[in-house]
């Protein structure tokens, strides 16, 4: 099959950064994620989404972090890139990364409307694919290897992770909307990139 997004509405890019950063921000994340388990156990500071969380409801007790400086510096840089490789026009909305655990499951789920144009990309751990649905009869099973990553329609296409049999696996995923579509939720309505998601552009600070 001819790897094209307009009609698949996916597209697999291999090595959208090498292996030496992928593992850069895949230590990173590690760590971040014990200190904060750290921190948070000892109360030292009280649980909240700068520092990430261990509350994601489509995974739950497994850490996750919205908007991660490093990660939002990714959702800037590989704009230009997803943007020849879907061929649209695009807006960046945010970051989140999941540092995924042994006998996680991420269920089967369409992506919200900031998620237009919404990405994987393989950091690091055990290998664990991510499946993709065009239609209720066409399921395709999707393998990326670390500095891979996936390009798909969060808002269209259902996808899901079976039950991860691994040890440790981190992701992130960067998402974007068409600026030529109805959605424009430019940083995911925040102020600027960087911020907390509960920080709305209608919120007074």
């Amino acid at each position: 099959m001819k790897m094209d997004f307009k009609t698949n509405k996916y597209i697999i890019v291999k090595n959208v950064i090498s292996k030496k950063f992928a593992n850069f921000l895949f230590e990173y994340f590690l760590i971040k994620k014990n200190a904060v388990y750290f921190m948070y156990k000892n109360k030292i500071i009280e649980e909240n989404s700068i520092f990430g969380t261990w509350n994601d409801t489509q995974v739950p007790n497994t850490y996750s972090n919205y908007a991660d400086f490093s990660t939002e510096v990714l959702l800037l840089k590989l704009l230009p890139l997803i943007e020849k490789k879907t061929k649209l026009k695009l807006i960046p909305n945010y970051s989140y990364v999941r540092v995924y655990k042994k006998k996680d499951i991420l269920k089967k789920h369409k992506d919200r409307d900031s998620c237009e144009i919404s990405t994987t990309l393989n950091l690091g751990g055990d290998p664990w694919p991510i499946f993709v649905e065009q239609d209720s009869k066409k399921k395709i099973k999707v393998n990326l290897k670390q500095g891979d990553m996936l390009i798909y329609r969060g808002c269209e296409l259902e996808h899901w992770r079976d039950e991860f049999k691994g040890n440790i696996c981190t992701q992130v995923f960067l998402h974007y909307n068409n600026i030529n579509n109805g959605f424009k939720n430019l940083y995911d309505n925040r102020p600027m990139l960087g911020l907390p998601y509960f920080i709305k552009n209608n919120k007074t600070i």
